[in-house]
């Protein structure tokens, strides 16, 4: 018997021109079809509200209201066979607007799944109730866990909780674990979507980034969760490497100031919404990419996770080699094959030269190293496996 799966993403809906964020949720979709599993894509819609964190964006692409927000994520889940997978619920608790309603199905035909599993940490806990069996997966590690501690989030309860950072929840962990019990699980990428590429000799090592995020204070420690201060500590990278960089940044009317800052010191400065606009520039902008040179979170580097990011597996998928901060000790992440981790600047440029030197072998284990870890399929089914008990799910291969 096949099983149903009722996926909840953070909010895609909200977010229309952000791919790299819907792209997080299609690896989990994509693995448990391809699984055999029916997959209920569950989004919740308030028809009052105008959208949030909307400055920073152009002004075209500003939320508006689900009457155009539910047609668009259906038009962008369309290419992968999921359009007709969308499922609404309202945040509000009322009936949603009869003509929404009809654009999806509804939250009882989600409720109705075998499993839920919630990658969104504000999911209601009176939606969560509803399903029989729920997993929650925790994507900011470390951090979730101090907003947890401090009441800035209340995760709804569930049956078991997952997480990406592998020092959650462990003895030597620099964050709480919220007196829960944390089961780790690396971020999937589904492999037949990416496809190792070949690239030009002269082509940048690029990514992908938000540039603003605060700053929070913990244990008397002030916890910065800014992409802008990661960079700007490297600053000078470009004058210490013949590697190209290249930063596609969700900058908006902020553009032309920080391409002025950033463009005189070596780097090439791009508009993220302008090259990443669907999921497929999303992949194509990775894909064209010599590989990715990446900054963590200053708070990922201070709390020491164990964290990899979403976008550096596509990277790695994609055999591209991936040289990216160090986020703390891994069982199997590698820091000078395929995926370098760099601590300083001098670590950073001699992973570019690292890299260039013998270039399609990094490539090689870029894959590899995808293949092996991350490969969506097998990541998923364990997490099938470990919450529903021992299921029955079609092999997988490379």
């Amino acid at each position: 018997m096949s099983l149903t799966i009722c996926l909840a993403p953070a909010k895609t809906i909200d977010y229309p021109e952000g791919s790299g964020h819907l792209w997080v949720y299609l690896q989990w979709a994509l693995a448990l079809r391809a699984l055999g599993c029916r997959v209920i894509w569950l989004e919740g819609v308030d028809p009052t509200a105008p959208g949030t964190d909307q400055t920073a964006r152009p002004r075209h692409l500003r939320a508006g209201d689900p009457w155009k927000l539910v047609p668009t994520l259906r038009a962008r889940l369309q290419p992968f066979g999921l359009a007709d997978s969308l499922a609404l619920f309202s945040l509000r608790g009322e009936p949603l607007p009869t003509d929404v309603a009809s654009m999806a199905l509804d939250l009882d035909a989600a409720a109705g799944a075998d499993l839920l599993i919630n990658l969104w940490h504000s999911l209601p806990a009176g939606i969560v109730r509803r399903f029989r069996r729920s997993a929650f997966v925790d994507t900011d590690p470390g951090l979730l866990q101090i907003w947890m501690t401090t009441g800035d989030i209340t995760v709804a309860p569930h049956d078991v909780y997952f997480t990406i950072g592998e020092a959650a929840g462990t003895p030597g962990a620099r964050f709480p674990d919220c007196g829960l019990r944390w089961h780790y699980t690396p971020p999937p990428v589904f492999l037949p979507e990416w496809p190792q590429t070949s690239s030009e000799p002269g082509a940048p090592y690029t990514t992908l980034t938000h540039w603003w995020g605060g700053t929070f204070d913990f244990g008397g420690v002030s916890l910065s969760n800014e992409k802008r201060a990661a960079f700007l500590e490297f600053q000078d990278l470009p004058r210490a490497t013949s590697a190209r960089l290249e930063l596609a940044i969700c900058l908006g009317r902020h553009y032309e100031e920080w391409r002025a800052r950033m463009a005189p010191l070596g780097w090439t400065i791009r508009e993220a919404w302008d090259v990443s606009a669907t999921p497929d520039q999303y992949r194509a902008y990775i894909q064209q990419s010599r590989g990715e040179f990446s900054c963590a979170k200053p708070a990922y580097v201070t709390l020491a996770p164990g964290w990899i990011s979403d976008r550096t597996i596509c990277y790695l998928a994609s055999g591209k080699p991936a040289i990216v901060q160090h986020t703390g000790p891994s069982r199997f992440l590698p820091d000078a094959d395929g995926l370098f981790r760099f601590r300083t600047l001098d670590d950073a440029a001699r992973a570019l030269e690292v890299a260039e030197r013998d270039y399609d072998r990094h490539c090689r284990q870029a894959r590899a190293l995808a293949a092996e870890y991350f490969d969506a399929r097998r990541v998923v089914g364990r997490v099938l496996e470990h919450t529903l008990g021992r299921v029955s799910l079609p092999a997988t291969g490379r």
